[in-house]
């Protein structure tokens, strides 16, 4: 990754391109292009959006992005094939043992968050058909034989 920063680097330097000017050029921050030219991939996130930064950077700069991104990958191999089984085995059983979903996602991006868990749908249900049932038995009340209502004609003639 250093040999593609420092190749990017040098190649904007010599074309007398500021860095600021390639940021606003590329609508990319100038943070993520100075991370890029000092080869630091861990400070970056999310590694499709890395390698689609790296390739519009070579193509801006003139350089055959397709080389470019061949020799990203190749780093990427070597740097992902560098991890020791047993941290990789020891990864997947934390995951196994937690309750997250099965799901296929990247690990270099953000996982999928889950729905609403059962409980909460249960108890949103409830609630609606505990208001449905108060509202018929007011109503209710009010209408059963118009007795209230009859009571109240007869207490309001009362009162005249």
């Amino acid at each position: 990754m250093n040999e593609i920063g420092e190749l990017l680097r040098t190649t904007r330097e010599e074309s007398g391109i500021s860095l600021e000017e390639a940021s606003g050029d590329l609508k990319i921050k100038t943070i993520i292009l100075e991370n890029i030219e000092e080869g630091n991939i861990g400070s970056f996130k999310d590694i499709f959006a890395l390698k689609e930064n790296i390739k519009n950077y070579a193509k801006y700069l003139g350089l055959e992005e397709t080389k470019i991104i061949d020799n990203f990958n190749e780093y990427l191999f070597e740097y992902t094939s560098k991890i020791p089984l047993d941290d990789i085995e020891k990864a997947m059983n934390e995951q196994e043992h937690e309750d997250v979903p099965k799901e296929i996602v990247s690990p270099y991006t953000t996982s999928v968050k889950p729905g609403p868990s059962k409980l909460v749908v249960v108890l949103i249900a409830l609630g609606v058909i505990l208001l449905v049932l108060i509202a018929f038995w007011s109503i209710r009340q009010v209408t059963i034989n118009n007795m209230t209502s009859n009571i109240i004609n007869y207490a309001n003639s009362m009162g005249e």
